[in-house]
């Protein structure tokens, strides 16, 4: 029976997908500060077999919304932020299985210091890192770095086609497998180490790779861009695609057309769930209104106005919104239309503020919750969920005490580890990138 993987989908800040949960009594999400809330955190989900922790992350402010920072700070919507990076030694040091999939914008990266670090990361790990392919899309991460705004949207995946055989590079060329000898005399064989020459419209660098062969050379690869030029990267690059929400039928076409545009490789799509989770579906429901009197109207509008590119705070409550594409999450943009129609207000996106977000919870008994997760793997043809928190630690405490076992009594869900890197428990094949995958070809031996 075909089985489900599972993500942790989190950021290293108060406020991430579902805002003002936060302000919930219980919720423990302001410790984000403390490498101890990490370390828990990993050990929790080892503990329910999770797949992999995925880190969201952002270089910019969310101050779309009235121009302004100011509804993003009251409402702690993902400001402040930590460097996920700097967190996953600490949790790999916790745990042995637990794969990282973390989110780096190479639009502002080096593709010679961005591949050392991330190879230092998978060498540390054993090889359990992913890499969530961003090129962003808030104008303030440009203004951070020095630009006045951000590249056209279609531009970014030119520069970020660029970057990744750059890295291919670095990471699969530069370094022969057997170039690290270890003998007397001679630690790495010189005839077995490459010099990397990149001269590219948009980088130039001369130089070999520092840091040996990892056990993946290539960390897994994730991308979530779901825009037709997104579509035609992630089909190129991606070996696991984030999709957003919306309904199975949409979400069935768009899974069809990545599979087709990957093929013959195959990858794993992997589709957002918020589930709120007790024993009962009474109970559920009673946790639902608890968690929604917590919710942040305003926050959810901040984040929105900043991932849709679209100043909410312009438009009364029942005026039609401008929703032609922006420079910000096209495939955002795509999606309310297709879910809220022509001429969608600011009234009827607040409508689906649940728990502050635009992603609505999946709520119910472990066993209705499983039905639901089961519906969309035969429906939509996705391999598995990156599930957002609400009130921490408590949400994650669930799916594992209350989700995990329900999916493994149906057989869909693993009852151990399998062993190796990140890529080979995901595919079932080696550690290596392969042919006819770009980075595999890249390979020099």
């Amino acid at each position: 029976m075909r089985q489900i993987h599972l993500n942790a989908f989190d950021m290293a800040c108060v406020g991430h997908i579902q805002q003002g949960m936060w302000t919930h009594p219980r919720d423990r999400s302001a410790e984000y500060d403390t490498l101890g809330a990490w370390t828990r955190l990993a050990q929790t989900l080892e503990r329910g077999l999770i797949d992999g922790l995925f880190l969201a992350d952002v270089l910019g402010a969310y101050d779309v919304y009235g121009g302004t920072p100011d509804a993003a700070l009251r409402h702690a919507v993902q400001v402040p932020l930590l460097d996920p990076m700097m967190l996953v030694p600490a949790m790999a040091a916790v745990t042995q299985h637990l794969g990282f999939g973390v989110t780096v914008n190479l639009a502002y990266e080096q593709p010679f210091t961005f591949a050392r670090r991330m190879s230092t990361l998978d060498q540390l790990t054993g090889g359990r890192i992913g890499w969530n392919i961003v090129t962003g899309y808030l104008d303030s991460a440009a203004r951070a770095m020095g630009f006045t705004n951000q590249m056209a949207h279609d531009d970014r995946y030119d520069l970020a086609d660029e970057f990744m055989y750059a890295v291919y590079a670095l990471w699969e060329h530069s370094w022969d497998e057997t170039a690290v000898q270890r003998q007397p005399g001679q630690f790495t064989d010189p005839a077995q180490v490459r010099r990397v020459v990149h001269n590219g419209a948009q980088y130039r660098f001369d130089a070999m790779a520092l840091v040996a062969p990892t056990p993946q050379r290539t960390p897994v690869l994730y991308q979530a861009g779901s825009s037709d030029r997104g579509r035609v990267f992630a089909g190129q690059h991606a070996e696991c695609v984030f999709v957003n929400g919306g309904s199975k039928m949409a979400v069935a076409r768009l899974v069809a057309d990545l599979r087709a545009r990957a093929a013959p490789r195959p990858i794993r799509v992997f589709v957002g769930a918020t589930p709120v989770l007790a024993r009962t579906t009474a109970e559920a429901q009673a946790l639902l209104a608890e968690y929604r009197a917590h919710s942040s109207t305003e926050g959810a509008l901040a984040h929105a106005a900043a991932s849709l590119g679209i100043d909410f705070a312009r438009y009364d409550w029942d005026q039609p919104v401008d929703a032609s594409p922006t420079e910000a999450i096209r495939s955002n943009v795509e999606s309310m239309t297709r879910q809220l129609g022509a001429g969608w207000t600011k009234r009827m996106l607040a409508d689906r503020f649940i728990l502050g977000s635009r992603q609505p919870p999946v709520v119910g008994s472990p066993a209705e919750v499983a039905d639901e997760l089961q519906a969309w793997v035969a429906e939509a043809d996705v391999d598995g969920f990156n599930l957002s928190r609400t009130v921490a630690p408590e949400c994650w405490e669930a799916v594992v005490d209350l989700l995990v076992p329900e999916l493994q009594n149906r057989g869909v869900y693993k009852t151990a580890y399998a062993p190796g890197t990140y890529r080979e428990k995901l595919f079932a094949a080696g550690p290596r990138l392969a042919p006819p995958h770009p980075a595999a070809l890249a390979r020099a031996s």
